[in-house]
């Protein structure tokens, strides 16, 4: 399934659940009078009920605001998005990206969807999140289930984009143990 039919079902799937047309949806968001995205997703959830992946995704359908979009309408192409993500003070990080990536680009293929701070990791839905937390970790959210959480596979609060999240400072925290649960994850993916 590419990005485009993926994020088509789900929007198809956000009119379901919520009842409402996508323009309908798109003048809640519009007529909130809220203008970050964080505060955008926060009011879809309370005020319409909707898991944080929806609202999520709701928003940055209204605003066209995903890193698909985003290099669509500067004309910048997903690795000029990756660069900007890691660019500045999170420079230093990219290794730890680098390491990452060529571990999970031997497990198969899957789609790469460049967000404003991060990576999304897709099969048929996501199974992994990439990017950095801070000018000193990067963070790589994961969903699947089923496992328990650990000092470093933290388990996150339900209804956020990914179910674990686990804080990555250097390459050789890109280990056998991080890769199988980013494996784990994929394969719950496909």
């Amino acid at each position: 399934m590419d990005m485009d039919k993926a994020v088509a079902t789900q929007l198809a799937n956000i009119e379901k659940r919520t009842g409402k047309t996508l323009a309908q949806l798109a003048k809640v968001v519009t007529g909130s009078g809220l203008a970050r995205h964080g505060e955008l997703v926060a009011m879809l959830k309370a005020d319409l009920g909707m898991g944080h992946g929806d609202a999520n995704t709701l928003v940055h359908h209204v605003l066209k605001s995903d890193g698909a979009s985003a290099a669509a309408a500067s004309g910048s192409d997903p690795d000029q998005l990756i660069d900007e993500i890691y660019s500045g003070p999170k420079a230093a990080l990219r290794p730890i990206h680098d390491a990452l990536m060529a571990a999970i680009t031997r497990f198969g293929p899957f789609e790469i969807a460049p967000k404003k701070g991060y990576l999304s990791l897709r099969g048929k839905k996501q199974f992994a999140m990439v990017g950095p937390a801070t000018n000193s970790r990067v963070e790589v959210g994961l969903n699947m289930k089923g496992v328990l959480g650990t000092a470093r596979l933290e388990a996150q609060k339900p209804g956020g984009m990914c179910q674990y999240k686990v804080k990555v400072t250097a390459t050789d925290e890109v280990d056998h143990e991080l890769i199988g649960w980013i494996r784990q994850a994929y394969d719950a993916a496909l």
